[in-house]
């Protein structure tokens, strides 16, 4: 693996699997033992040449992190311990109560905040929708559910939001048609006027509101909404202020975009993904909370066989179990806790920041082309463009065939109705080589269109 990372610019990005390592996983359930040396094999042969392509500085469609070799050491630790850090009283547990300090530390919370490591921002934006309504509504609403309450629940959030914030809707038995999307201005921010006027219109008509999310860092140009000013507004109408940091909440660990998020210190929760700007590997979501009591409230469970004790493996007042709905939980926190030991936060920070850098180049060159036009601002590491005189199959076409090719992975997305390239530079090791390389791929690419056109 580390000579695969090593040689990673001599691969392609990303190709299609084989036929034949497509019919190597149909075959039925092995009754007999293999050689491990033949399994490696197999691993070398079907699953590693046809991989995400993360790993790759041109890969650019999704903000997936790179991860790093200190990850990899982590893994392998942490799978020889095998442990549960769902409770019991043992040093994982320690390790991932030290991120929930160095988080409250980093975004501005006070002591007393909870933590918790999930699969990702999905989830963490989950639990945060399940806290907010048990806090709206009482404990009694984790026994009846909602047919006690008065008043339907409604929440808010961006036009521009994630679309997990809707499904977390829909797990909590809220449903989707009562999350309100906010309008944005041109830059994808949401309008502080409008979701005011949204929650005066909801409450003059009876409803609820407990809720509003705030994004820092939109998935489609990475817009961050004016977080200081929703939270005076869920301050005066008493609502639970949420981030969904997913994206950019990490960069508050950069002197250079720190201020950006100014207002995130006031929310009452923030969920964030180490796996992508903290290039952690897969999987290390995160949710803080800064009423751990209120968390707690949600989760624990009065079971006979989580019961604790003032000594032995039961100690403990509070567990993991009693903050989410994972009894089973691996051992997340060491590969988080690894990377930011070894690199320093404010080394993940500065990289963080040279991919905003790397983006506002690429924009740069795409401004100044000729046959491309900027179709966003770009807020932080996301690039989203359109092709002058190419309609929409012309940019999935681009896209697609840039991915096939194995030289580049874009994504498209679409904006005000109209596809783009989109363009999310997330990975430590992009360079403004390779941003530049990424260009010549451009021109490459449309010279050989024009070529087949006129012939």
């Amino acid at each position: 693996m580390i000579t695969h990372i090593e040689t990673i610019r001599q691969r392609p990005v990303w190709q299609e699997p084989a036929r034949e390592t497509r019919e190597r996983f149909t075959r039925p359930l092995p009754n007999e033992p293999r050689d491990l040396g033949d399994v490696l094999d197999d691993v070398r042969r079907h699953i590693m040449p046809f991989a995400t392509g993360n790993l790759h500085p041109l890969f650019m469609g999704w903000v997936h992190g790179a991860g790093t070799p200190i990850g990899m050491v982590a893994e392998i630790v942490a799978g020889g311990l095998n442990m549960n850090c769902g409770g019991r009283d043992h040093a994982g547990l320690a390790v991932e109560q030290q991120i929930v300090r160095w988080m409250s530390e980093a975004l501005g919370y006070p002591d007393g905040a909870s933590g918790l490591f999930l699969t990702g921002s999905s989830m963490a934006n989950f639990v945060a929708v399940t806290i907010a309504k048990t806090e709206a509504l009482g404990q009694s609403v984790r026994e009846t559910g909602l047919r006690n309450s008065d008043r339907e629940l409604v929440a808010y959030t961006s036009a521009e939001a994630h679309s997990c914030i809707a499904q977390a809707m829909q797990l909590s038995g809220i449903g989707s048609a009562n999350l309100r999307t906010v309008a944005v201005d041109a830059a994808g921010r949401m309008l502080p006027d409008a979701l005011s006027a949204s929650i005066a219109e909801d409450r003059a008509k009876g409803f609820l509101p407990f809720l509003v999310v705030g994004t820092a860092g939109t998935v489609n140009t990475g817009a961050i909404d004016p977080l200081a000013e929703i939270a005076e507004i869920a301050s005066r109408e008493k609502l639970w202020f949420h981030v969904d940091g997913a994206i950019g909440a990490l960069a508050v660990l950069s002197s250079s975009l720190r201020d950006l998020f100014k207002g995130m210190e006031k929310s009452a929760s923030v969920a964030l993904d180490f796996h992508k700007w903290g290039q952690v590997p897969y999987d290390a979501g995160f949710l803080l909370v800064r009423d751990g009591g209120a968390q707690k409230r949600t989760f624990a469970q009065p079971a006979a066989y989580l019961q604790r004790a003032d000594r032995g493996l039961a100690a403990g007042e509070t567990w993991p179990c009693d903050l989410g709905p994972d009894l089973s939980r691996g051992f997340r926190a060491l590969k988080t806790w690894m990377t930011i030991e070894t690199l320093g936060a404010d080394n993940i920070g500065k990289s963080i920041a040279h991919t905003c850098m790397l983006a506002r180049h690429l924009a740069d060159r795409l401004s100044r082309h000729p046959a491309f036009v900027l179709k966003a601002p770009v807020a932080l590491n996301i690039v989203c463009f359109g092709i002058r005189r190419g309609d929409a199959g012309f940019v999935r076409n681009l896209v697609s065939d840039l991915q096939v090719s194995g030289l580049a992975a874009p994504s498209w997305t679409t904006l005000d109705g109209e596809p783009v390239v989109r363009c999310a530079i997330v990975n430590h090791r992009t360079t403004t080589a390779d941003i530049d390389g990424f260009m010549d791929i451009l021109d490459t690419y449309l010279a050989e269109r024009r070529e087949k056109l006129q012939n």
